[in-house]
């Protein structure tokens, strides 16, 4: 993705070439890693990078996540997965298969 592209519902992300998603078994947790750097996810956050295969659009994304989470309303965990991905993003971290 290219830095300030607005993420939208329709967009199909999928986690760069240089961005890989570890269980870290000595702690428990997931982690994005990413050259030097990484970053500790909660399971929220792991489930959507889990998600970010390309073939599902963010809409998509949303509406597993929204079915899962049911307890939480739709609405926020649309406004979640958004502000999550565009983070990433910023980072250098997701690809866009639209692009």
């Amino acid at each position: 993705m290219t830095p300030g592209r607005t993420i939208s519902p329709a967009t199909r992300p999928r986690l760069a070439g240089k961005a890989r998603l570890r269980w870290d078994r000595k702690d428990g947790r997931f982690m994005l890693l990413y050259p030097e750097r990484g970053l500790v996810l909660n399971a929220t956050a792991a489930d959507v990078v889990r998600l970010c295969t390309g073939e599902l659009s963010v809409g998509d994304i949303v509406e597993r996540l929204a079915a899962k989470y049911a307890q939480q309303p739709r609405a926020d965990v649309e406004r979640e997965v958004l502000g999550f991905l565009t983070r990433i993003a910023e980072r250098g971290l997701l690809t866009d298969d639209d692009a």
